[in-house]
């Protein structure tokens, strides 16, 4: 075991990475590593899928050694919006530990690379969903908001009773209103209604007589002998 397990696995590193490995010297090397991510925020629709470039340095004992790894951006990237390499290099670090342990004495390269690059898209996965929940929250919350306009006041047994003697006095004072009203225009109605009711004496010696029409109460007022009476020529 050494160097040529080394050179080895390197060749078949090379024949599944061809246009991914820079060689560093005969001893290291770099990987870099596309993610495959999905975009959930219109914001994220444009930016570039993130990169990790794993440096890869082996030991004179490796693989009975663990390799000595190293994550980093690639120069003048842009930042991702849920993935920053150098804050989150010592939990992708961490969690690449295990596979490490569990490889020891057989080429584990191509195995740390995989699980890199599962951790890192769980990762941005993971901040994507805490992102959409709380957008959905802050929907939820304003459309609860909104609705609460339209559900307007509780009602309870003090504010039913409140609210129906308010309503019993509106109805009352309407109702007096419209008595006051009708006994008014009643009023009105009686004086014009005096105003035309003569007596047939009162038409008589106005000169009206013959030129209205009399009810049943102009002819009783009418003298007894009116119709003997003969106008000289």
């Amino acid at each position: 075991m050494g160097r040529e397990d080394q050179l080895e696995e390197k060749e078949t590193l090379l024949s599944i990475f061809p246009d991914e490995i820079t060689d560093i010297s005969d001893t290291a090397y770099r990987i870099s590593i596309t993610l495959d991510v999905t975009h959930i925020d219109e914001n994220d629709k444009d930016a570039e899928p993130p990169v990790i470039i794993l440096t890869v340095s082996y030991p004179e004992d490796y693989p009975d050694v663990a390799p000595h790894l190293e994550i980093s951006a690639p120069p003048n990237a842009p930042k991702y919006p849920h993935l920053d390499i150098q804050e989150d290099k010592a939990r992708l670090l961490e969690a690449l530990e295990s596979t490490v342990e569990e490889n020891m004495g057989m080429a584990m390269i191509f195995t740390v690379v995989d699980t890199l690059k599962e951790g890192a898209e769980l990762l941005i996965s993971e901040r994507q969903a805490a992102v959409n929940a709380m957008k959905e929250f802050e929907s939820a919350k304003a459309e609860e908001e909104e609705n609460r306009k339209f559900q307007g006041t509780a009602v309870t047994k003090d504010s039913f009773f409140e609210w129906r003697t308010r309503f019993q006095e509106e109805l009352a004072e309407l109702e007096r209103r419209r008595l006051e009203e009708k006994e008014a225009d009643d009023k009105k109605k009686r004086v014009v209604k005096e105003e035309k009711k003569l007596t047939g004496k009162q038409l008589w010696e106005s000169g009206l007589a013959g030129k209205v029409d009399y009810d049943e109460d102009y002819e009783e007022s009418l003298p007894a002998n009116l119709e003997k009476v003969k106008l000289a020529a």
